[in-house]
C-alpha cells in the first residue's frame, strides 16, 4: 500500500509534491497501489517513485518525470504522457492501453508484459533500447513499444514460430471481387486449396475501405508462397495488382471466365513482371476450374517458387573494366 503521508502530499497538487521531492531529495517515494484516476500530475517529479499497481487511468502526466520510476502493473490506460520522461522506467505488466505517449522518452524502459493496445506514438516517441524481458531473463531489447509484445512470443513460443513458417510455406493469396457469381469461383478455389493441405487467404476487394487496401494486401503477399487472382471483370483490382507485383516475387496465377479479356493495365503488368506471372488460366466454369486446379495452378506456382529461390540464391555476375581495356579478354 501507498505511503499515507506522501499520498497525501501528492494529492495537494504537483506544486507542493516537487516541493517535497526537493526538500527530500534521498527519500523514494512510496505510491504503491495509489488511486491517481485522472489525476492532473502535469510535470510532476515521479523519477524512481514505486507506482507499483498504482491506478493512473486518465491520469495528465504531460512532461512529468518518470526516471527509474517502478509502474510494476500500473494502470496507465487513457493517460497523457506527452513528453513525459520514462528513462528507466519499469512497465512490467503496466496496462497502456490508448495511453498518449507522443513525444515520451521510453529510452531503456522494461516493457515486459505490458498492454498496448492502441496506443498513440509519433515520430518524436523515443523507443530506443525497450527491454523485453523479465529480470530474471538475459536481456533482449527492441526500439518499438507496438512490436515488443509479439518479438517475445517469436522468441519464447515454438507455436508462433511453427504458424509464421506454415504461413510462409503454405499461405495462399485470394484475390478477387465478392459478387455472388466471383464468390462461388473464390469459395470453390479456398475449399480445394485447404484440401491440398494449403492455407488459403482471401480478400475482398469490395469491402468498404476503412483500411489502406493497398498496405494491407501487401502485408498479405508477403506472408504467402503464391497468389491466385481472379481477373474477371475488375472493379478496384488493377490498382491493388499495380503495387503487389513490382515488390514482390512471388508466383502469381491469374484466372479469367472464359470470354472475359483481362483489364488493359494486365497487359503492361505481365510484360513486366513475366518472370513471376503465369499465363492466364482461362476457365469455363467454377466445377472444372476446381478439379484442375492441382495441376493448372498449384503445382506451376510451386514449380515458379521454387525457380525463384533458387534465382534469389544466385551470386550477383560482375565485370570488371581491365576487361575492356587493350589486350583484355573481351577487347576488339
Amino acid at each position: 500500500m501507498a505511503d499515507k503521508e506522501h499520498l497525501k502530499i501528492i494529492r495537494q497538487g504537483v506544486a507542493a509534491w516537487n516541493k517535497w521531492r526537493k526538500n527530500n531529495p534521498g527519500l523514494i517515494p512510496d505510491l504503491t497501489q495509489a488511486r491517481l484516476v485522472k489525476a492532473d500530475l502535469t510535470k510532476a517529479n515521479l523519477s524512481h517513485a514505486h507506482l507499483l499497481w498504482a491506478n493512473l487511468f486518465g491520469a495528465n502526466l504531460t512532461k512529468a518525470n518518470l526516471q527509474g520510476a517502478n509502474l510494476t502493473g500500473a494502470d496507465l490506460s487513457e493517460a497523457r504522457l506527452y513528453e513525459a520522461d520514462l528513462s528507466g522506467a519499469d512497465l512490467t505488466r503496466a496496462r497502456l492501453i490508448e495511453t498518449d505517449l507522443c513525444n515520451a522518452t521510453l529510452f531503456e524502459s522494461r516493457v515486459y508484459g505490458a498492454s498496448v493496445w492502441n496506443i498513440k506514438v509519433n515520430d518524436q516517441t523515443n523507443q530506443q533500447d525497450l527491454i523485453i524481458t523479465r529480470h530474471d531473463e538475459p536481456v533482449i531489447t527492441v526500439d518499438n513499444v507496438k512490436v515488443a509484445q509479439f518479438i517475445y512470443l517469436l522468441l519464447n513460443n515454438k507455436e508462433i514460430r511453427d504458424v509464421i513458417e506454415t504461413i510462409g510455406e503454405k499461405g495462399v493469396l485470394i484475390l478477387g471481387r465478392f459478387t455472388p457469381e466471383r464468390k462461388k469461383v473464390l469459395d470453390g478455389i479456398r475449399n480445394r486449396l485447404r484440401e491440398l493441405g494449403f492455407v488459403p487467404m482471401m480478400f475482398d476487394f469490395e469491402r468498404p475501405k476503412q483500411l489502406d487496401f493497398t498496405e494491407t494486401i501487401m502485408v498479405l503477399a508477403g506472408l504467402s508462397r503464391f497468389i491466385i487472382a481472379d481477373i474477371t471483370n475488375p472493379a478496384s483490382s488493377p490498382l491493388e495488382l499495380d503495387a503487389i507485383m513490382p515488390d514482390y516475387m512471388i508466383p502469381f496465377v491469374p484466372i479469367i471466365q472464359e470470354g472475359e479479356k483481362p483489364f488493359s493495365m494486365f497487359q503492361d503488368l505481365n510484360n513486366k513482371y513475366d518472370k513471376w506471372v503465369l499465363k492466364v488460366l482461362e476457365y469455363d466454369s467454377a466445377e472444372n476450374l476446381i478439379k484442375v486446379l492441382g495441376k493448372a495452378v498449384v503445382e506451376p506456382a510451386l514449380e515458379k517458387s521454387q525457380e525463384l529461390i533458387l534465382k534469389k540464391a544466385e551470386e550477383i555476375q560482375t565485370r570488371h573494366v581491365k576487361d575492356f581495356m587493350a589486350g583484355g579478354p573481351t577487347s576488339k
